[in-house]
């Protein structure tokens, strides 16, 4: 309707211990809007940590963190 504001969507806030990430990259492969990847720098533990490279696309179904055996991954509603 005219002069109805539409609410824009806040992006999730997805907060990545890299301390307790060890690669698996489980999270990477169950994101269906593939906010996650690989990232270009590498840890101290050899390997590409993972990286919030597309926050505004999270649908909050929250399959990364659920499903990450390292609990290395939280998301919350960006508002």
């Amino acid at each position: 309707m005219k002069g109805e504001r539409v609410k824009k969507k806040k992006a999730a806030s997805i907060h990545l211990n890299q301390k307790w990430c060890k690669g698996c990259y489980i999270c990477l492969e169950v994101c269906p809007k593939k906010v996650l990847e690989k990232s270009s720098q590498v840890s101290d533990k050899g390997f590409n940590p993972v990286a919030a490279s597309h926050p505004e696309l999270c649908t909050l179904c929250l399959q990364c963190e659920m499903l990450c055996p390292d609990l290395a991954i939280r998301v919350e509603n960006g508002g």
